[in-house]
């Protein structure tokens, strides 16, 4: 399959998701980022509740005079307010913050509630679906064994995963069982928080002329992830987009995948193995 940015996965829900992503975690200028990511050709945006800026995602959205079915936006329900009611109640507030009639894909933020209320937030997300407010389920950060209590519970799998995922962290186990559930993985910090001064990204950036950012993006499409960029810079979000016109020779990719450190790896808080 050639890769475009226009290139979309079918999700197991039955709708379909942007191959690139834009993330706005930490982002103290969401309006003007977003709308400048829509400007670049992003047509997907991951946000949250945690990040508290599901408003300005959605006047970005608005502002932009994109079609609303054209795009596809994420949020994130944090373990603190996991819980049936509270799940619910969270839905409704993050469609009015947006001011959408319906949220794209919503995950469980973090496995750290536990199995109980883990599954009620679960089955919540479920009943907001039937009710037409969310259009695909998914998690966030969760392992093999939180996967498998949705297996147990006969609720249906999830459309996605989000986990940190980059050349120094492959978490390669999980991505094995998503990948055999028919789970889409999406990759959060797919540019390392911009630590990419190793030797071989730096080598591969310089034999294409692209920046270490653009080469570890390609890894993560070729590798069949979704990657979530974030940045507050115009020229780096634009960047981040011009990814479609080089590829990655099999030995670069062999040579990334080498890099994997497993969880020493990871930069982030990576919950994963949450009890």
């Amino acid at each position: 399959m050639t890769l475009m940015i226009e290139s979309r996965i079918q999700l197991v829900s039955g709708h379909t998701m942007p191959l690139l992503g834009f993330g706005v975690y930490q982002n103290f200028t969401t309006r003007a980022s977003v709308l400048e990511a829509l400007r670049a050709g992003f047509r997907h945006v991951d946000s949250a509740q945690a990040y508290r800026n599901e408003a300005a995602v959605g006047e970005a959205v608005r502002d932009s005079g994109i079609d609303r079915g054209e795009l596809f936006i994420t949020t994130k329900c944090i373990s603190k307010n996991h819980g049936y009611d509270s799940t619910l109640k969270g839905v409704d507030e993050s469609l009015a913050k947006f001011g959408f009639e319906y949220i794209d894909l919503f995950l469980i933020h973090d496995p750290y509630s536990g199995t109980e209320r883990r599954l009620a937030t679960y089955r919540a997300l479920q009943d907001a679906r039937d009710a037409g407010k969310i259009r695909s389920i998914g998690v966030s950060n969760y392992g093999i064994k939180h996967l498998e209590e949705i297996t147990n519970a006969k609720y249906d799998m999830p459309a996605v995963n989000q986990i940190e995922l980059h050349p120094f962290c492959q978490q390669r186990p999980i991505v094995d069982y998503c990948r055999e559930h028919s789970i889409v993985v999406q990759a959060y910090c797919p540019i390392m928080r911009g630590k990419m001064d190793h030797p071989i990204i730096q080598t591969i950036a310089q034999n294409h002329g692209r920046d270490a950012a653009q080469v570890l993006l390609r890894w993560s499409l070729q590798k069949g992830f979704v990657p979530l960029p974030k940045s507050a810079t115009p020229e780096r979000i634009r960047s981040n987009a011009q990814l479609y016109d080089f590829e990655l020779e099999p030995e670069e990719m062999e040579q990334l995948d080498g890099l994997d450190r497993g969880k020493e790896g990871s930069i982030s808080w990576n919950p994963v193995d949450a009890p």
